[in-house]
């Protein structure tokens, strides 16, 4: 067994370094984030990137676009894991006009570019996370952009694990549901080890994920389904539909799904992740008219509406609670909180009704306090609806030490292979 060794990291769409600080605070020594990237192409300012860039002294920090950097710069840093939270996009693909050279994807879908590297590099590891709904994408089609997304690992000799996670479920102070996907080299000591568990007790007991993040043994109402990706992402992308669940395993195109239930934490309740009072500003305090307009969003309500056709029909939505429960976990922070908006925080305290700050709003996302000082409220209550609890990539960056330990001679045979 050897002792634990440097792991390089590209860090891609890096935001404001939620991944980065997951990392480091699971082992700052042995991650080592050599290149990191954010770009808004469609902003001026660069908010997410100067905030990285203050935050964050070492490594590269590019504020470029990811489609215009040379695959040489990838290869010279020779990572061992790559991660990122790439946005849900449309992946179908077509055969390109000669039907000689591949498949063609639509133009600007990031997960593309997030390819590119895998293919350029060979990392050990690919950790990425994205919302929950790219499972079902799209309506109309159920499935098919995951299992496009599946078929790439496979035909990059990668196997893939996946589950969809509660942060509040595994005892943290926010209701944030996302899809975290962990893909690993095939031949490597981990695979070899998962190559000998049964596909089932991987994603129930043994898996990347399961480890650590612990569910009950038996499939939710047994719901639990096997199926094999065809080989063609073009015949995937044209046909392919399938009722991927919450957690599953793919290896070689084949699937194995089930839908898991966590073994539940007690979750961090509202209240412990707030402010003094004292330190609150007055602009954070709602006024008597804010008060009514959150009194009608929050509220049930039936209203008539007319369709581009002329077709009259009525928007229902059922009512919610004035105020956010401070005995519980906040709900999943959207890009949108701090705004007049029905999905915004509202707690009251002594009496008092009032937004949650951009400090708090840090805390439910696991990050330092004023992390995102510098820019201005909205952007900061922007950075963190788009933000990650960090706190589930410290478990997940401790679960990639644990496996990265041990490297066999056929691993480093394997390593050799790839870079003649």
């Amino acid at each position: 067994m050897e002792e634990n060794s440097t792991i390089r990291v590209i860090e891609l769409f890096a935001g404001v370094g939620g991944f980065r600080v997951g990392l480091e605070k699971a082992n700052k020594e042995l991650f080592e984030v050599a290149w990191a990237n954010q770009w808004e192409p469609s902003r001026k300012a660069q908010d997410a990137f100067d905030c990285y860039a203050r935050n964050f002294t070492e490594g590269m920090h590019v504020n470029e676009d990811i489609g215009e950097i040379p695959d040489e710069v990838f290869q010279d840093i020779e990572p061992s894991l790559v991660v990122g939270g790439f946005p849900c996009q449309d992946y179908s693909v077509a055969r390109s006009l000669s039907g000689e050279k591949g498949i063609q994807g639509k133009k600007g879908v990031l997960f593309w570019q997030i390819e590119r590297v895998i293919e350029k590099t060979h990392p050990k590891y690919v950790l990425l996370e994205n919302v929950d709904r790219l499972l079902k994408s799209p309506s109309s089609q159920r499935g098919r952009d995951f299992a496009v997304m599946l078929a790439t690992f496979r035909n990059l000799n990668y196997t893939v694990e996946w589950r969809v996670i509660n942060a509040a479920e595994y005892g943290f102070a926010q209701r944030r549901r996302r899809v975290f996907i962990f893909a690993y080299k095939n031949g490597i000591t981990f695979d070899q080890e998962q190559q000998q568990i049964d596909a089932k007790d991987i994603v129930f007991k043994e898996g990347f994920f399961a480890k650590p993040l612990p569910v009950q043994e038996e499939p939710y109402k047994n719901r639990e389904d096997y199926e094999t990706i065809p080989i063609d992402r073009v015949e995937i992308s044209d046909n392919f539909s399938f009722n991927f669940h919450n957690a599953g395993v793919m290896r070689n195109g084949k699937i194995y799904t089930a839908h898991v239930q966590p073994v539940d934490m007690n979750p961090t309740p509202l209240s412990d992740i707030l402010l003094d009072e004292e330190l609150i500003d007055d602009k954070f305090y709602l006024s008597e008219q804010m008060e009514e307009k959150f009194k009608y969003l929050r509220g049930p309500k039936k209203i008539e509406r007319t369709s581009q056709d002329g077709h009259k029909y009525y928007f229902s939505e059922g009512g919610m609670s004035p105020t956010d429960d401070l005995d519980k976990p906040g709900r999943t922070m959207l890009t949108s909180e701090g705004s007049i908006n029905r999905s915004t925080h509202i707690i009251e305290v002594n009496g008092r009704k009032r937004f949650l700050t951009p400090i708090e709003c840090e805390r439910l996302n696991g990050f330092d306090d004023n992390w995102t000082a510098g820019m201005t409220d909205r952007m900061r209550y922007f950075c963190m609806g788009n933000a990650l609890v960090v706190n589930l990539i410290e478990i997940m960056g401790n679960r990639i030490i644990e496996i990265n330990t041990i490297k066999t001679n056929n691993e480093e045979e394997i390593q050799l292979g790839l870079s003649l």
